[in-house]
């Protein structure tokens, strides 16, 4: 592979959503899906959800992402984003890992939704009891 088309590769999960991240060195541009992130991710809390590991780690403008994701919602997909962004910048700079795990950004959110059980309504709301 020539240098300049080197990139670094981080796959990100949160919930039902999977982001795939590939970091370029650039100018700080971030494609989402074909779009400019500020306007895939068009809230102000989504935004800085991925933005923070490139701010943690102070290479905000050296690196450019591409990034696809697929599934969940949008919260869902932000995560899943700023989990690939940490991933991609480990490969990148292995120096930054310590930091970032500090900050809590390498592990990867477990919570899911809850299966649906019998007899239940949700997984635990139970349909209403009468008494009379």
């Amino acid at each position: 592979m020539a240098e300049a088309q080197r990139y670094y590769y981080g796959t990100g999960r949160r919930k039902t959503a999977v982001a795939r991240v590939r970091l370029f060195p650039g100018s700080g541009e971030i494609v989402v899906n074909g779009k400019p992130f500020r306007e895939y991710f068009p809230t102000d809390g989504h935004q800085r959800e991925v933005m923070r590991p490139l701010q943690l780690a102070n290479v905000e403008g050296r690196y450019n992402a591409m990034i696809k994701v697929r599934g969940g919602g949008t919260s869902g997909q932000a995560g899943a984003v700023r989990h690939g962004l940490t991933r991609a910048l480990i490969v990148a700079e292995p120096d930054l890992r310590p930091t970032l795990k500090k900050a809590g950004l390498l592990t990867r959110d477990p919570r899911a939704k809850e299966r649906k059980k019998p007899g239940l309504r949700r997984a635990r709301r139970a349909k209403q009891y009468t008494k009379r």
